[in-house]
């Protein structure tokens, strides 16, 4: 009983895991992402092949790199994300994400993660500075002819030098929290014209963000992309750019599954153990019932039967357990919480959720009434071809 209800709940806690970090992943990342090692400047066209691709639902245009933003001498490096927010809903739903404020990207503004918000101190209504990367080979080409230069060319190398350091003041209008730490603290949203300024990219684009009709599916839809991309163009899906963390959770379900393994075998021998024992102490009884006519099968079947029951009972007891636990899970985590000094599991998969869930419960469960039913047959076996009068010398 204990075995199986063990067994269903760290499926359902793994699971579940897996299901939410996906989501998340899914939630605020791209399908497919097509991008190239310099930038897009023909992507217009590019952009339209691919809203023509079958599979496709939306495309739009994005600016994403380093940047440094600077608020009351505060200064963190994050990613900026360029975006035009009219084409960028359709692809990822950004709006569901906004906690304070609202996706307001006209003119000098931008959108920060509530993470990002948090270390800067941040909040609506704030001016932050963003310098940007983009122009770091201008800035040390000026510092090195300002070390170079007197008089009147040093005063023009500072003003040179000063027009290519000018950053860019954005109004925060928004902060939005996707739940995911990595996206709610590296990234900020700022129209897409203000990542082209800050990166000198003039009309050319970092890449193109793609939606697909099935995220499962994207891998298909990429491959069918890429027919038409030209070197050093390449697209890539929300499972290869967030592969280590799938990877990290199949590890960890692959070394799960042999843990539950063993959990279902130490809990079966138990009961066999116990099966084998009740076998031997009734050999009295088993000289009986050959005494009065029993054969060596009829006896077998009696304690088959036994363990069938017992194997069912306890299938049926765990599984119930196991059910009722997901059912009140919340409940359960918040007393073990209060009971215990440690965390409390929050992730818990919906036990009428996904297919691949329900068969792996099902297929454990089998496994388990099958080594509890069946206890050792040389032992059954013995224990049924005992001599009837053996067994009445010992009763008289």
């Amino acid at each position: 009983m204990l075995g199986v209800t063990v067994l269903i709940l760290v499926i359902s806690v793994m699971t579940g895991f897996d299901r939410e970090l996906r989501q998340k992943v899914i939630d605020f990342d791209a399908h497919i992402l097509v991008s190239t090692e310099d930038v897009l400047h023909d992507w217009r066209t590019l952009k339209t092949k691919i809203d023509n691709t079958p599979g496709v639902v939306a495309t739009a245009p994005y600016i994403q790199g380093p940047v440094i933003v600077e608020f009351q001498n505060r200064r963190v490096a994050p990613l900026i994300r360029g975006v035009d927010p009219a084409e960028e809903e359709k692809v990822i739903p950004l709006r569901k994400f906004i906690k304070y404020g609202k996706l307001d990207l006209e003119g000098e503004s931008t959108v920060l993660g509530i993470e990002l918000a948090r270390k800067l101190q941040a909040n609506v209504g704030d001016k932050i500075t963003v310098y940007s990367p983009g122009n770091l080979g201008q800035v040390l080409d000026g510092i090195k002819k300002l070390e170079n230069a007197k008089g009147d060319e040093e005063k023009k190398a500072i003003d040179q030098l000063r027009d290519v350091i000018l950053p860019k003041e954005l109004t925060v209008t928004g902060i939005f929290e996707t739940g995911h730490y990595l996206h709610d603290s590296e990234y900020l949203l700022v129209p897409v014209y203000v990542g082209q300024e800050l990166y000198g990219l003039g009309d050319a684009l970092h890449g193109i963000t793609v939606r697909t009709e099935n995220p499962y599916s994207a891998e298909r839809v990429k491959q069918a992309i890429e027919q038409f991309l030209e070197p050093p163009q390449y697209a890539q899906t929300w499972i290869d750019m967030n592969h280590q963390f799938f990877e990290a959770v199949r590890l960890e379900r692959s070394v799960m599954f042999f843990l539950l393994f063993f959990i279902v075998v130490v809990a079966a021998f138990g009961i066999m153990s116990t099966l084998i024992t009740v076998t031997v102490q009734k050999r009295r009884e088993i000289g009986i019932m050959k005494a009065l006519g029993a054969n060596i099968a009829q006896v077998i079947w009696v304690f088959l039967g036994q363990g069938t029951i017992v194997g069912l009972f306890g299938t049926l007891t765990g599984l119930g357990l196991g059910m009722t636990l997901i059912r009140y899970r919340n409940e359960f985590s918040q007393w073990l919480a209060r009971t215990l000094p440690a965390r409390s599991l929050s992730i818990f998969g919906n036990p009428g959720g996904s297919h691949p869930t329900r068969r792996r419960h099902h297929l454990y469960q089998r496994i388990f009434y099958l080594f509890d039913c069946c206890p050792d047959s040389r032992v059954l076996r013995r224990a049924a071809r005992s001599g009837e009068g053996v067994a009445l010398r010992v009763i008289l």
